[in-house]
């Protein structure tokens, strides 16, 4: 029954869109309520669609478009859970705005976009093919290219949105790239497909993934991660996340935690099967997302703009929801319930982080961490709620960043143990650096002593009501959903029939051992609770202190924010470690100095100069060579014209002058013998 309904997922969005566009400048707050009800209906959709498939159905449906494309709905447990977040989250990010929003006058513009943009990554997930995929994929980046430069007239928030773009297209041309060169090679299969079916559905991609060249799949894999690292804030694309903090905060919260950002590791997880098959293709994933995540967390260390830690921490996430799917060389199918599982849950708190966030500036009218302190005395609520955030993204036991989070460094030393230890290693340093930044942030805004003149108010309820909900989500969904989310997931592939033995050895995931076998079938030696092969391990075969060190991490990690931040315990004072003139604190400062390699070396340097040669060659060697031919064809047309008197005796003197000289030439022609 609701699956029947599944188009309204995104065309109610869609309508929301329309109404808020073209009569919401008549409604209170823009017509705000509209786009709540569009995704709360989105949300109770895909519940009941939840409850029909559950848990070993699929939903999928199709018409044809033209030639060998169609447009189709694909739910599975992937795109499911992907449903449930986006809608769930949005809503009460939604909901959140009616009151952030409330009194500017460009709201019922935000609301359209806002709800164009929920429709985009609604679209994106439940895409049943690569191509419809892609459309929806543009369609999220331009309204996060709006969004970003909401306040237009702020020459800071054109400029950032304009990087997103821009920065954002580099990755979707690659993506578009791997898209052409994957239909190329199933076109030269020549399949014989049967009705429904066509090129670039998902099921059919899996299905014929071992009847492509190895070659070719990993140029498609590093394609497609292209268009990944661009839109999830990977190194190098991410320069445009810390940039997009120049929208409002709630534009900051959809695209940091619902939207756009994990549309890059949908995207990866979507296509794990051939990422699984092509020739060092996870390898890439693994060491891209762990680099990241250890990149990002140390610029997240010295930012003093609240939204700016957060955003850096985004990246860093991102980085490690990556480097959880490129493990999946190691441990299989199951690294992609693992980083999802983390996905969601990082959803839920770094929604709620960004939210609280926006309550404070809401509040305090600045968002530099060195004029708050003090804060909690007068937001209590916002408060509490943003510290159950801190602690799930620091990773503090049984929060749900504890679940997530560190299971992915589990199944790196997994990863470690058979092929490279240095993901696991980058993992470990960005976890010690996330517990240290978030609490340094969290220290910094809501205790001591005050440093400026407060609005001394907490927010509204329709501000905190949604934090209560996102901080209940971001404490207990860990505790509770964890192993029930790791068998659906698992299954995920199973309803596609996809081969990861035959794809393991393309790939060259061909294992041995009784651990690689399990990890070819897509099966976790700990999900299945196996017996340590070795002493001194627990189950799931890794040792015990390689269990315990994420807890111990992210305690330490806390204690030191709280040496060097909580006034009741601190012992150190950050000038005794670092300093203005401290050469690594400044370039962690420039980030860096990112903006100066991007923009005034390579933009403006080697870009721009390369433009100006190619400038000159075109206009001193190929037009200065076809200007010159041109004005010699023009001045010998000059000349000859004059012979074009108009007068009749003229141009009879010279046919008798052409039949003089034709004769002279014959005669003499016969007189040597050549005629």
């Amino acid at each position: 029954m609701y699956a029947d309904y599944a188009y309204l997922i995104v065309a109610l969005p869609v309508l929301a869109f329309l109404l808020c566009l073209f009569i919401g400048w008549r409604l209170p707050i823009g017509g705000g309520f509209i786009t709540v009800l569009a995704t709360f209906a989105g949300l109770v959709l895909s519940l009941g669609i939840f409850s029909e498939i559950y848990p070993g159905e699929i939903v999928h449906q199709s018409i044809p478009w033209f030639a060998d494309f169609n447009v189709g709905i694909l739910i599975d447990p992937l795109a499911l859970v992907m449903l449930l977040m986006v809608t769930f989250v949005v809503t009460l990010i939604h909901t959140y705005a009616n009151g952030y929003m409330k009194g500017d006058p460009g709201a019922a513009r935000y609301f359209a976009e806002a709800a164009l943009f929920t429709a985009s990554m609604l679209g994106l997930i439940y895409a049943d093919n690569l191509l419809q995929l892609f459309i929806f994929w543009e369609l999220v980046g331009l309204c996060s290219y709006l969004l970003i430069g909401f306040w237009y007239r702020k020459p800071s928030a054109a400029a950032a949105a304009k990087k997103a773009f821009l920065t954002t297209r580099v990755g979707d041309v690659l993506f578009l790239a791997g898209i052409i060169l994957l239909y190329n090679n199933l076109a030269s299969l020549n399949l014989a497909l049967k009705p429904g079916e066509y090129l670039l559905q998902f099921p059919v991609i899996y299905a014929n993934l071992a009847s492509i060249p190895g070659d070719q799949l990993t140029l498609i894999a590093l394609g497609l991660l292209g268009g990944a690292v661009g839109k999830s804030g990977q190194f190098p694309l991410h320069v445009w996340l810390p940039d997009a903090m120049e929208g409002p905060t709630t534009v900051s919260a959809m695209i940091h935690a619902a939207t756009m950002v994990t549309a890059g590791v949908y995207l990866v997880a979507r296509m794990f099967p051939l990422f699984y098959a092509a020739p060092h293709g996870l390898t890439a994933v693994a060491a891209v997302g762990a680099f990241t995540a250890l990149f990002a967390a140390t610029m997240g260390l010295t930012a003093f703009d609240i939204k700016r830690v957060l955003a850096f921490s985004t990246v860093s996430q991102l980085g490690f929801m990556m480097a959880g799917l490129g493990v999946g060389a190691a441990v299989g199918t199951f690294a992609v319930g693992v980083s999802i599982f983390h996905l969601i849950g990082h959803s839920f708190f770094k929604a709620l982080l960004f939210l609280c966030a926006g309550s404070v500036i809401h509040a305090v009218n600045t968002n530099d961490m060195r004029e708050m302190g003090g804060v909690g005395k007068y937001m209590k609520w916002t408060m509490y709620t943003m510290l159950i955030g801190s602690l799930s993204l620091a990773g503090f036991p049984l929060f749900t960043g504890f679940f997530s989070k560190d299971e992915i460094i589990v199944i790196a030393y997994e990863y470690g143990t058979m092929i490279n230890f240095l993901p696991y290693i980058f993992l470990v340093l960005a976890a010690v650096l996330t517990a240290i930044y978030t609490f340094r942030m969290w220290f910094s805004v809501f205790t001591g002593k005050e440093r400026s003149n407060y609005g001394k108010h907490e927010s509204p309820w329709v501000m905190l009501g949604p934090l209560v909900l996102l901080a209940v989500f971001a404490f207990g969904f860990g505790f509770a959903a964890q192993e029930d989310f790791y068998d659906y997931l698992d299954s995920n592939f199973e309803h596609y029939d996809v081969d990861f033995v035959e794809l393991g050895v393309i790939g060259g995931h061909a294992l041995e051992g009784e651990h690689g076998a399990a990890a070819a079938e897509g099966e976790h030696a700990a999900a299945e609770g196996e017996e340590a092969a070795g002493e001194g391990e627990e189950e799931g075969g890794e040792p015990w202190y390689i269990q315990i060190l994420p807890i111990i991490v992210a305690i330490g990690g806390i204690l030191t924010a709280a040496l060097f931040y909580w006034d009741k315990v601190k012992k150190f004072d950050p000038s005794q470690v670092t300093g203005d003139k401290d050469p690594i604190r400044k370039m962690l400062l420039k980030g860096y100095y990112q903006h100066e390699i991007m923009t005034g070396w390579f933009a403006e340097t080697i870009v721009y100069g390369t433009a100006l040669i190619c400038n000159m060659i075109d206009i001193k060697l190929v037009d200065g060579w076809l200007n010159w031919l041109s004005a010699w064809v023009m001045g010998f047309a000059q000349h000859v014209r004059k012979v074009q008197t108009g007068i009749v005796q003229n141009y009879v003197t010279a046919l008798v002058l052409g039949v003089v000289v034709l004769v002279v030439v014959i005669t003499l022609a016969r007189e040597v013998g050549l005629v």
